[in-house]
This record gives C-alpha cells, sequence and structure tokens, in this order.
C-alpha cells in the first residue's frame, strides 16, 4: 500500500494546476491539500495544510521562484519542494537545489514521472528530470553548456531588460515597476546568467544579437 502524500501546488497558470489535477486523479495516494496561482499566500498558507510536498513553479509573477524556494525551506524546512517549470538552464537547477529543493521536474513530463517524482522527493530522495541528467553530465564532463534550447525569460524579466537597454539604474527600475530594490538586483543577475554574461554591456549585446529587446 502506497504511503498517503499531501501536495501543494504553486502554478501562475490556472490551466497547469488543473492539468496536473487531472493527472493525479487515478492516485489516491496523492491528495492536493493546496492550490494558487499566487505567490504571496502561500508561505502563510503552508502553517494552515502542512503538505509533505510543494509542487513549486519557478516563474512566479511577485516573486522569482528561486527566491521563494529559499524562503519556503527556511521556514518549513520540512516539506519537500519539486521545482516544476519549462526551464532547463543548468544554473536554475543548481539555484534550486542549493535553496532547498530535493528535485527538479520539468513541465513536459509525462503522468508516470509526475507521480515518480513526487513520490521520490517525498521519501526524502533528489530527483532529476532526465533531460538535466544528461545534460548537467555534458555540462560537467566538457565544461560546456548545452545550448539546444531558446533563452526563456518571465514577463517580468523581459520588461526589466528592457528597461537596462534604455540605460535606466536599478534604483529607476525599482521606483518605476514598484519592486524592491533587491528584487531588481536578483532579476539582473538571473539575466546575466541565462545570457552568460558578465556585466551590462554584454546583456545588452546579447539581449540584442537574440532579439529580446526593441
Amino acid at each position: 500500500m502506497n504511503m498517503q502524500i499531501k501536495l501543494a501546488i504553486t502554478d501562475d497558470h490556472l490551466l497547469v494546476i488543473s492539468g496536473l489535477k487531472a493527472m493525479l486523479a487515478p492516485y489516491p495516494h496523492i491528495s492536493v491539500v493546496y492550490e494558487s496561482n499566487m505567490a504571496a499566500t502561500l508561505l502563510k498558507a503552508l502553517d494552515a495544510v502542512h503538505p509533505d510536498v510543494l509542487l513549486l513553479d519557478i516563474q512566479m509573477p511577485e516573486i522569482n521562484g528561486v527566491e521563494l524556494c529559499k524562503q519556503v525551506h527556511k521556514i518549513h524546512p520540512q516539506v519537500k519542494i519539486l521545482a516544476f517549470t519549462n526551464f532547463m538552464e543548468s544554473h536554475y537547477v543548481k539555484q534550486m537545489l542549493r535553496n532547498g529543493a530535493t528535485g527538479y521536474l520539468l513541465k513536459n513530463t509525462d503522468q508516470q514521472t509526475l507521480i515518480h517524482a513526487i513520490e521520490q522527493v517525498n521519501a526524502g530522495e533528489q530527483f532529476l528530470d532526465s533531460t538535466l541528467k544528461t545534460a548537467l553530465l555534458h555540462e560537467m564532463i566538457t565544461g560546456q553548456k548545452q545550448t539546444g534550447y531558446d533563452i526563456i525569460l518571465t514577463r517580468r524579466e523581459k520588461e526589466i531588460l528592457q528597461l537596462i537597454a534604455n540605460e535606466h539604474s536599478n534604483q529607476e527600475i525599482a521606483e518605476m515597476l514598484y519592486i524592491s530594490l533587491r528584487t531588481v538586483e536578483t532579476h539582473r543577475l538571473n539575466l546575466t546568467q541565462k545570457l552568460g554574461v558578465k556585466n551590462t554591456a554584454g546583456l545588452v549585446k546579447a539581449a540584442m544579437r537574440r532579439g529580446l529587446i526593441d
């Protein structure tokens, strides 16, 4: 008999949440005790519902999912975090694992892999999507990142990237978007890592080359 698993889902698309619940429906040992497309209420909700596993989207509108993972792990270390995302970049995998995630699953997963990932993470074992294992192994052996995928930016990252290209400072961007300076700095760091550059000039040059800014 399978152990009962209480699952919380946080994803910025309600359609994704509905799809996940449909995939989980045939498995009564996994019960969804919390679902939301808003990150703001997550920490408070975890106090009330006490899930075993949190399926966490990295691309959330109000807060960077990598930072949210860190907060959840700090306040609720007993909750096993399974990142659920389209982001294949190795730096995201490494950041999420450093910030307390136990697993990393891509959104193009099939039903059996989803169930296996939840069960494995719940058991305290690390789970990595097989596609990512191959990419990370390649990077470890060759020292080179695989580049067979497009750069994926969140809506907020696109806004900030355009403002950086328009020569606005971090403080100005924070004031224009009504977000904290630290949030801008985090997004800026993520952008440099995604585009593989070291400074603002390289960031703008790489963004223009890829057609990410006007």
